[in-house]
C-alpha cells in the first residue's frame, strides 16, 4: 500500500510541475509582448531615453 502511495505522490507532484511550467512558459511569453509592445506604442519619447517607457 506504501509503494502505491509514494508513486502516486510521485505522479501528482509531476503533474503539478508540469503545469506550473507551462503556466511560467505562458506569463514569460505575456511578459515579453508586453515589453515589446513598449517599443512600439511610445517610440519617439522625449529626453535622452529613446523611447524606452520602462525606468532601467
Amino acid at each position: 500500500m506504501v509503494p502505491l502511495l509514494l508513486v502516486l505522490l510521485l505522479a501528482l507532484v509531476l503533474f503539478g510541475a508540469g503545469f506550473a511550467l507551462k503556466a511560467l512558459w505562458w506569463v514569460a511569453v505575456i511578459v515579453l509582448v508586453v515589453w515589446l509592445l513598449g517599443f512600439v506604442v511610445r517610440p519617439a519619447a522625449g529626453g535622452g531615453r529613446k523611447g524606452r517607457w520602462y525606468r532601467w
